[in-house]
């Protein structure tokens, strides 16, 4: 049972080199907060970033002398890209300017998601995971009223979710469900968590009968939802933001469950008809394509 919601030759001085050395290769646990990384663990960030960051070595000594907000106007430029490697040449120098930067610590969270996006070995996939979902947490520790670190708290554990345990997938699950709903919350206007929300719906609709009764003998009471549900959150999401194509394909992928497959086939259309504008958008017309293959 799947419940996976829909990522130095020369070394530099103090701060810089620091924010260059960030990485962890452990998990964290859902749904608490992953401890402090080690020395050890941050000293490894050149081994698993891509090669372009040995380049960053040639102008480093320059972040010296630029402030934190020079250097996250800086890693926005590559943000805006989608560039997680360039962006975060800049962003992990900011970080440690100031640790504390609740919108920085979401940007660099982002960044860690997207590098997953890019990767193509499990391994990688849920280290850069368990990185998102790392510094999501401290965003959300720090402000705990801020939408955007509880949206990426939902986000970021759904991109853990699928390289963890059933029992793991569940407590994970719980995590997803409270951040969305909190994010709505905090603010009516967001589409993503609305997104979010219909991605949790699905994946628990979709459990078949057999495996929900083995799942609620074996790990507790498997959360209901229906498919209905579901199209209830992408239709909300599309209300507010008509402007994301994942939200037209994953309702059409969730009409084509609901046996409504003219409406499936409308909306998959309508989203592989728009230009990708997220990291995840050609995975997410692939999806498309492979559902219209069943209608």
């Amino acid at each position: 049972m799947n419940i996976a919601t829909t990522v130095h030759s020369a070394a530099p001085h103090g701060r810089v080199a620091r924010s260059l050395s960030r990485v962890s290769h452990v998990t964290p646990t859902p749904p608490s907060p992953p401890n402090a990384l080690s020395l050890r663990a941050r000293r490894r960030l050149l081994s698993f970033l891509a090669p372009g960051v040995i380049a960053f070595v040639a102008y480093s000594s320059a972040f010296a002398a630029d402030s934190c907000d020079d250097l996250i106007k800086k890693g926005d430029v590559f943000y805006n890209k989608l560039q997680p490697t360039e962006a975060l040449k800049f962003y992990l120098p900011a970080e440690e300017l100031d640790p504390n930067n609740v919108p920085l610590l979401v940007r660099i969270a982002r960044q860690y998601r997207h590098l997953q996006t890019e990767c193509g070995r499990k391994e990688d996939k849920a280290k850069w995971a368990g990185m998102a979902v790392n510094y999501a947490n401290r965003a959300v520790k720090i402000a705990p009223e801020d939408p955007e670190a509880q949206l990426a708290v939902a986000i970021s554990y759904g991109k853990l979710l699928p390289f963890e345990s059933i029992g793991d997938q569940l407590k994970c699950s719980r995590t997803i469900k409270s951040a969305a709903e909190k994010c709505i919350q905090l603010d009516p206007k967001a589409d993503l968590p609305w997104q979010v929300l219909g991605r949790y719906n699905f994946n628990y609709a979709d459990i078949s009968p057999v495996r929900r009764a083995l799942g609620n003998m074996t790990y507790g009471n498997i959360p209901t939802t229906t498919f209905q549900d579901a199209a209830h959150c992408f239709e909300k999401a599309i209300q507010l933001n008509p402007n994301r194509l994942m939200h037209y394909i994953e309702l059409g992928c969730t009409y084509a469950k609901m046996n409504r497959p003219a409406d499936a086939k409308k909306m998959i259309n309508k989203g592989l008809s728009m230009p990708d504008t997220e990291k995840d958008d050609p995975e997410v017309k692939q999806k498309g394509r492979e559902v219209l293959k069943t209608l």
